[in-house]
């Protein structure tokens, strides 16, 4: 989807189509951030670090600034080799 969250076909269907992949994006980012949140946070249990359950609560799959939903997307067929990418440190 492009133009800054507008829908720029004149027909339905090709609004539907928009709709859509619109909705299969959203739910792939929320997919990926919900896995990483959850490797994060067993990370950080497993370094004996202390997870309060009220930040736990407010944790969002899509409350972080790299997810764009104006633009065109490229998106590759492969899986990261050995599971999910490093962590990266704090700070």
């Amino acid at each position: 989807m492009e133009g800054g969250g507008q829908l720029r076909q004149h027909y339905q269907a090709g609004q539907e189509n928009q709709l859509g992949a619109l909705g299969l994006m959203v739910n792939v980012i929320v997919l990926w951030q919900t896995v990483y949140i959850q490797a994060s946070l067993g990370h950080l249990a497993a370094t004996a670090h202390k997870i309060d359950p009220a930040d736990v609560a407010r944790l969002s799959p899509l409350g972080h600034p790299t997810i764009n939903l104006n633009g065109r997307y490229r998106t590759t067929g492969r899986a990261p080799r050995g599971g999910l990418r490093p962590l990266r440190r704090a700070g």
